[in-house]
């Protein structure tokens, strides 16, 4: 057998070891449905598009975690940072945000391994959305 065709094992995917879509499917539905209800959260979510905000997220998990590139094949560059950026999101929406999130993962019946993995990622990115602290006050950015 050549160098080039001898195959070498193909490595599965977090996404694939998972369950693939049907669970981030899963996991984004029982996430907003939570969302949908909390008066933290809600007001920052567009009312009128909340299959919309379903469909993105899932997109972004599921690309993330090395399903398929749709997300950014529609959206472009996933900008986290950027795309939070005009909604205030301090302790209080990030810690409603991770609560729904928990039910979320906790419903899905991952291994811990699993849970472990998955949950370390979200509770990453809920702290780097947060744009807003306690001590932020508005007006004045000035030192002196």
């Amino acid at each position: 057998m050549s160098e080039a065709s001898r195959s070498l094992p193909s490595a599965r995917t977090f996404y694939e070891e998972v369950g693939g879509e049907p669970v981030f499917r899963r996991l984004v539905a029982r996430f907003y449905e939570g969302v949908r209800s909390d008066p933290v959260l809600a007001p920052l979510y567009p009312q009128d598009d909340w299959d919309g905000a379903e469909t993105r997220l899932r997109g972004f998990l599921e690309q993330y975690w090395g399903g398929p590139t749709t997300y950014s094949q529609q959206r472009g560059h996933p900008r986290l940072r950027m795309r939070h950026a005009p909604f205030a999101i301090g302790p209080a929406e990030r810690d409603a945000w991770l609560r729904h999130m928990r039910d979320a993962v906790d419903s899905l019946g991952l291994t811990a391994e699993q849970d472990a993995t998955l949950w370390g990622y979200l509770t990453m990115a809920a702290r780097s959305m947060q744009n807003r602290w306690p001590d932020d006050a508005p007006g004045d950015l000035s030192l002196s």
